[in-house]
Protein backbone atom coordinates (compact mmCIF):
# COMPACT_ATOMS: atom_id res chain seq x y z
CA UNK A 1 0.00 0.00 0.00
CA UNK A 2 2.28 2.55 -1.74
CA UNK A 3 2.41 5.81 -3.09
CA UNK A 4 1.63 5.00 -6.98
CA UNK A 5 1.40 8.48 -8.64
CA UNK A 6 1.16 7.04 -11.96
CA UNK A 7 -1.23 4.42 -11.37
CA UNK A 8 -5.04 4.32 -12.18
CA UNK A 9 -6.62 4.67 -9.48
CA UNK A 10 -8.92 8.04 -9.59
CA UNK A 11 -6.55 10.24 -7.18
CA UNK A 12 -7.24 13.41 -8.51
CA UNK A 13 -7.69 14.81 -5.08
CA UNK A 14 -9.11 18.62 -4.38
CA UNK A 15 -10.25 18.26 -0.70
CA UNK A 16 -7.00 15.98 0.39
CA UNK A 17 -3.46 15.51 -1.05
CA UNK A 18 -3.21 12.66 -2.85
CA UNK A 19 -0.38 10.87 -0.82
CA UNK A 20 -0.08 7.53 -0.03
CA UNK A 21 -3.14 5.26 0.40
CA UNK A 22 -4.02 4.69 -3.74
CA UNK A 23 -6.78 2.33 -3.25
CA UNK A 24 -8.69 5.89 -2.53
CA UNK A 25 -10.51 7.91 -4.83
CA UNK A 26 -10.44 11.03 -3.21
CA UNK A 27 -12.94 13.68 -4.11
CA UNK A 28 -12.34 14.31 -7.43
CA UNK A 29 -13.20 16.65 -9.71
CA UNK A 30 -15.95 13.80 -10.79
CA UNK A 31 -16.91 12.91 -7.34
CA UNK A 32 -20.02 14.80 -6.61
CA UNK A 33 -19.77 17.63 -4.49
CA UNK A 34 -21.88 16.29 -1.51
CA UNK A 35 -19.84 12.91 -0.87
CA UNK A 36 -16.27 14.80 -1.32
CA UNK A 37 -16.48 15.45 2.80
CA UNK A 38 -17.07 11.97 3.90
CA UNK A 39 -15.13 10.47 1.08
CA UNK A 40 -12.20 12.98 2.63
CA UNK A 41 -12.31 11.73 6.08
CA UNK A 42 -12.71 7.85 5.11
CA UNK A 43 -9.41 8.78 3.20
CA UNK A 44 -7.75 10.62 5.84
CA UNK A 45 -8.41 7.33 7.99
CA UNK A 46 -7.15 5.09 5.46
CA UNK A 47 -4.15 7.22 4.68
CA UNK A 48 -3.17 7.61 8.68
CA UNK A 49 -3.40 3.79 9.16
CA UNK A 50 -1.44 3.29 6.10
CA UNK A 51 1.54 5.31 7.19
CA UNK A 52 1.52 3.77 10.37
CA UNK A 53 2.03 0.75 8.77
CA UNK A 54 4.16 1.98 6.20
CA UNK A 55 6.16 4.74 6.60
CA UNK A 56 9.42 5.26 9.17
CA UNK A 57 11.77 3.04 10.41
CA UNK A 58 9.90 1.86 13.23
CA UNK A 59 9.98 -1.77 14.67
CA UNK A 60 7.13 -3.90 13.43
CA UNK A 61 6.06 -4.40 17.25
CA UNK A 62 5.36 -0.48 17.81
CA UNK A 63 4.02 -0.36 14.51
CA UNK A 64 1.38 -2.95 15.13
CA UNK A 65 0.76 -1.52 18.80
CA UNK A 66 -0.21 1.89 17.28
CA UNK A 67 -2.71 0.07 14.92
CA UNK A 68 -4.25 -1.88 17.84
CA UNK A 69 -4.63 1.72 19.39
CA UNK A 70 -5.85 3.23 16.19
CA UNK A 71 -8.38 0.71 16.25
CA UNK A 72 -9.66 1.59 19.57
CA UNK A 73 -10.18 4.98 18.38
CA UNK A 74 -12.18 3.65 15.71
CA UNK A 75 -13.96 1.60 18.01
CA UNK A 76 -14.52 4.34 20.44
CA UNK A 77 -16.36 7.14 17.69
CA UNK A 78 -18.15 3.67 16.23
CA UNK A 79 -19.78 3.80 20.08
CA UNK A 80 -20.46 7.23 20.62
CA UNK A 81 -17.06 7.99 23.14
CA UNK A 82 -14.46 10.35 21.83
CA UNK A 83 -11.67 9.33 20.65
CA UNK A 84 -7.87 9.90 22.03
CA UNK A 85 -5.99 12.97 21.24
CA UNK A 86 -3.28 11.50 19.16
CA UNK A 87 -5.72 11.39 16.29
CA UNK A 88 -8.88 13.09 17.09
CA UNK A 89 -8.07 15.11 13.36
CA UNK A 90 -9.09 12.36 12.08
CA UNK A 91 -11.82 10.34 13.77
CA UNK A 92 -13.57 13.75 14.69
CA UNK A 93 -14.65 14.11 11.27
CA UNK A 94 -14.72 10.62 10.63
CA UNK A 95 -17.39 10.14 13.61
CA UNK A 96 -19.36 13.16 11.85
CA UNK A 97 -19.64 10.86 8.63
CA UNK A 98 -20.43 7.47 10.69
CA UNK A 99 -23.43 9.64 12.22
CA UNK A 100 -24.67 11.04 8.97
CA UNK A 101 -24.05 8.10 6.84
CA UNK A 102 -24.65 5.00 9.07
CA UNK A 103 -21.50 3.68 7.14
CA UNK A 104 -20.43 0.19 7.94
CA UNK A 105 -17.97 0.02 10.50
CA UNK A 106 -16.94 -3.84 10.38
CA UNK A 107 -15.66 -2.49 6.63
CA UNK A 108 -13.10 0.31 8.66
CA UNK A 109 -12.06 -2.05 11.02
CA UNK A 110 -11.26 -5.09 7.55
CA UNK A 111 -9.13 -2.50 6.27
CA UNK A 112 -7.25 -1.96 9.81
CA UNK A 113 -6.83 -6.03 9.55
CA UNK A 114 -5.44 -5.99 6.32
CA UNK A 115 -2.80 -3.03 7.61
CA UNK A 116 -1.74 -4.82 10.30
CA UNK A 117 -1.14 -8.29 8.06
CA UNK A 118 1.14 -6.41 5.54
CA UNK A 119 3.15 -5.65 8.65
CA UNK A 120 3.03 -9.28 9.73
CA UNK A 121 3.98 -10.83 6.64
CA UNK A 122 6.92 -7.96 5.95
CA UNK A 123 8.04 -8.46 9.00
CA UNK A 124 8.39 -12.41 8.74
CA UNK A 125 9.02 -11.95 4.63
CA UNK A 126 6.13 -14.62 4.50
CA UNK A 127 4.31 -15.87 1.53
CA UNK A 128 0.62 -16.43 0.35
CA UNK A 129 0.24 -20.49 -0.21
CA UNK A 130 -2.36 -19.82 -2.83
CA UNK A 131 -4.42 -17.19 -4.99
CA UNK A 132 -7.53 -17.90 -2.61
CA UNK A 133 -5.41 -16.59 0.22
CA UNK A 134 -4.57 -13.53 -1.96
CA UNK A 135 -8.02 -13.07 -2.63
CA UNK A 136 -8.46 -12.61 1.09
CA UNK A 137 -6.05 -10.49 1.86
CA UNK A 138 -7.75 -8.17 -0.78
CA UNK A 139 -11.36 -8.77 0.38
CA UNK A 140 -9.94 -6.48 3.61
CA UNK A 141 -7.35 -4.42 1.89
CA UNK A 142 -9.26 -3.18 -1.36
CA UNK A 143 -12.65 -4.33 -1.08
CA UNK A 144 -13.87 -2.19 1.47
CA UNK A 145 -13.24 0.56 0.00
CA UNK A 146 -15.68 -0.06 -2.66
CA UNK A 147 -18.28 -1.07 -0.59
CA UNK A 148 -17.83 1.69 1.56
CA UNK A 149 -18.43 3.97 -1.63
CA UNK A 150 -21.02 1.90 -3.05
CA UNK A 151 -22.75 2.73 0.43
CA UNK A 152 -22.37 6.36 -0.13
CA UNK A 153 -23.80 6.07 -3.94
CA UNK A 154 -26.85 4.64 -2.40
CA UNK A 155 -25.93 1.76 -4.52
CA UNK A 156 -27.62 -1.79 -3.22
CA UNK A 157 -27.58 -5.44 -4.51
CA UNK A 158 -25.88 -8.66 -4.75
CA UNK A 159 -24.42 -7.77 -8.11
CA UNK A 160 -22.99 -4.70 -8.02
CA UNK A 161 -21.25 -5.98 -4.25
CA UNK A 162 -20.04 -8.44 -6.62
CA UNK A 163 -18.94 -6.42 -9.34
CA UNK A 164 -17.35 -3.98 -7.13
CA UNK A 165 -15.29 -6.34 -4.92
CA UNK A 166 -13.99 -7.84 -8.89
CA UNK A 167 -12.92 -4.60 -9.35
CA UNK A 168 -10.92 -3.70 -6.05
CA UNK A 169 -9.45 -6.73 -5.83
CA UNK A 170 -8.38 -6.63 -9.63
CA UNK A 171 -6.95 -3.06 -8.72
CA UNK A 172 -4.99 -4.77 -5.50
CA UNK A 173 -3.72 -7.56 -7.71
CA UNK A 174 -2.83 -5.06 -10.27
CA UNK A 175 -0.47 -3.09 -7.77
CA UNK A 176 1.19 -6.15 -6.71
CA UNK A 177 2.22 -6.78 -10.36
CA UNK A 178 2.81 -2.94 -11.43
CA UNK A 179 5.34 -3.12 -8.04
CA UNK A 180 7.37 -6.71 -7.79
CA UNK A 181 10.50 -4.41 -8.71
CA UNK A 182 10.00 -2.44 -5.18
CA UNK A 183 7.94 -5.30 -3.09
CA UNK A 184 10.48 -7.83 -3.58
CA UNK A 185 13.63 -6.45 -2.06
CA UNK A 186 11.96 -5.46 0.94
CA UNK A 187 10.40 -8.67 1.64
CA UNK A 188 7.55 -8.50 0.39
CA UNK A 189 5.85 -11.45 -1.50
CA UNK A 190 2.61 -11.42 -3.38
CA UNK A 191 3.16 -14.54 -6.23
CA UNK A 192 1.50 -16.97 -4.45
CA UNK A 193 3.66 -20.31 -3.85
CA UNK A 194 1.28 -22.39 -5.51
CA UNK A 195 1.61 -20.30 -8.93
CA UNK A 196 5.44 -19.97 -8.40
CA UNK A 197 5.49 -24.23 -7.77
CA UNK A 198 2.97 -24.44 -11.09
CA UNK A 199 5.75 -22.15 -13.33
CA UNK A 200 8.44 -23.51 -11.62
CA UNK A 201 9.89 -20.63 -10.24
CA UNK A 202 11.48 -20.44 -6.82
CA UNK A 203 11.50 -17.46 -4.50
CA UNK A 204 15.75 -17.33 -5.06
CA UNK A 205 14.80 -16.69 -9.35
CA UNK A 206 12.25 -13.46 -8.05
CA UNK A 207 15.12 -12.08 -5.90
CA UNK A 208 17.21 -12.27 -8.65
CA UNK A 209 14.79 -9.81 -10.77
CA UNK A 210 15.94 -11.21 -13.78
CA UNK A 211 12.75 -12.24 -16.14
CA UNK A 212 13.48 -15.65 -17.36
CA UNK A 213 11.49 -17.63 -19.67
CA UNK A 214 9.57 -19.02 -16.21
CA UNK A 215 9.07 -16.22 -14.34
CA UNK A 216 7.58 -14.04 -17.35
CA UNK A 217 4.78 -16.90 -17.71
CA UNK A 218 4.31 -16.44 -14.12
CA UNK A 219 3.89 -12.89 -14.25
CA UNK A 220 2.05 -13.42 -17.67
CA UNK A 221 -0.42 -15.81 -15.83
CA UNK A 222 -0.75 -13.15 -12.74
CA UNK A 223 -1.75 -10.54 -15.59
CA UNK A 224 -4.17 -12.65 -16.61
CA UNK A 225 -6.04 -13.18 -13.77
CA UNK A 226 -6.09 -9.75 -12.87
CA UNK A 227 -7.64 -8.87 -15.95
CA UNK A 228 -10.44 -11.65 -16.08
CA UNK A 229 -10.80 -10.26 -12.55
CA UNK A 230 -11.45 -6.43 -13.74
CA UNK A 231 -13.45 -7.31 -16.76
CA UNK A 232 -15.99 -9.51 -14.66
CA UNK A 233 -16.56 -6.38 -12.62
CA UNK A 234 -17.01 -3.68 -15.43
CA UNK A 235 -20.33 -3.87 -15.68
CA UNK A 236 -20.62 -1.86 -12.23
CA UNK A 237 -19.90 1.10 -14.43
CA UNK A 238 -23.69 1.10 -15.40
CA UNK A 239 -24.94 0.87 -12.00
CA UNK A 240 -23.59 4.15 -10.30
CA UNK A 241 -24.85 7.67 -11.20
CA UNK A 242 -23.99 10.18 -12.81
CA UNK A 243 -20.24 11.59 -12.22
CA UNK A 244 -19.29 7.90 -10.20
CA UNK A 245 -19.67 6.11 -13.16
CA UNK A 246 -17.17 7.83 -14.99
CA UNK A 247 -14.95 8.18 -12.61
CA UNK A 248 -15.17 4.54 -12.44
CA UNK A 249 -14.91 3.51 -16.03
CA UNK A 250 -11.82 5.50 -15.61
CA UNK A 251 -10.74 3.36 -12.81
CA UNK A 252 -11.28 0.40 -15.24
CA UNK A 253 -9.79 1.80 -17.93
CA UNK A 254 -6.82 2.68 -15.83
CA UNK A 255 -6.50 -0.79 -14.48
CA UNK A 256 -6.80 -2.14 -17.69
CA UNK A 257 -4.11 -0.07 -19.51
CA UNK A 258 -1.43 -0.97 -16.62
CA UNK A 259 -2.22 -4.32 -17.57
CA UNK A 260 -1.14 -3.66 -21.08
CA UNK A 261 2.04 -2.33 -20.38
CA UNK A 262 2.79 -5.30 -17.96
CA UNK A 263 1.92 -7.09 -21.16
CA UNK A 264 4.13 -5.20 -23.10
CA UNK A 265 6.62 -5.85 -20.98
CA UNK A 266 6.64 -9.45 -21.30
CA UNK A 267 7.41 -10.32 -17.86
CA UNK A 268 10.07 -6.96 -17.55
CA UNK A 269 7.88 -6.01 -14.78
CA UNK A 270 9.71 -8.17 -12.54
CA UNK A 271 12.78 -5.78 -12.29
CA UNK A 272 11.10 -2.74 -14.21
CA UNK A 273 7.73 -0.74 -12.62
CA UNK A 274 5.25 -0.08 -15.51
CA UNK A 275 4.07 3.36 -15.71
CA UNK A 276 1.68 5.20 -17.52
CA UNK A 277 2.06 8.73 -19.44
CA UNK A 278 -0.11 11.27 -21.45
CA UNK A 279 -1.06 9.26 -24.23
CA UNK A 280 -2.69 6.34 -22.25
CA UNK A 281 -4.64 8.52 -20.12
CA UNK A 282 -5.96 9.59 -23.84
CA UNK A 283 -6.35 6.34 -24.81
CA UNK A 284 -8.23 5.21 -21.20
CA UNK A 285 -10.10 8.28 -21.67
CA UNK A 286 -11.40 7.15 -25.02
CA UNK A 287 -11.68 3.89 -23.99
CA UNK A 288 -13.95 4.99 -21.29
CA UNK A 289 -16.15 7.12 -23.77
CA UNK A 290 -16.97 3.94 -25.14
CA UNK A 291 -18.21 2.13 -21.99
Amino acid sequence: MRPVPSSPEPLHATAAPVTHYENFPVASLLCPPHLRQPIAALYAFARTADDIADEGDAPASERLAALAAYGADLQAIAEGRAPSPRWAGVFLPLQRVLRSHALPVPLLHDLLSAFAQDVEATARAATYPDRAALLDYCRRSANPVGRLLLHLYGVQGEAALRESDAICSALQLINFWQDLSVDIPRGRHYLADADCAAHGVSRADLAALRPTPATTRLLQDNARWARALMQSGAPLVHRLPGRAGWELRLVVQGGLRILDRIDALQGGNLCRRPVLGPLDWLRMLARAVRM
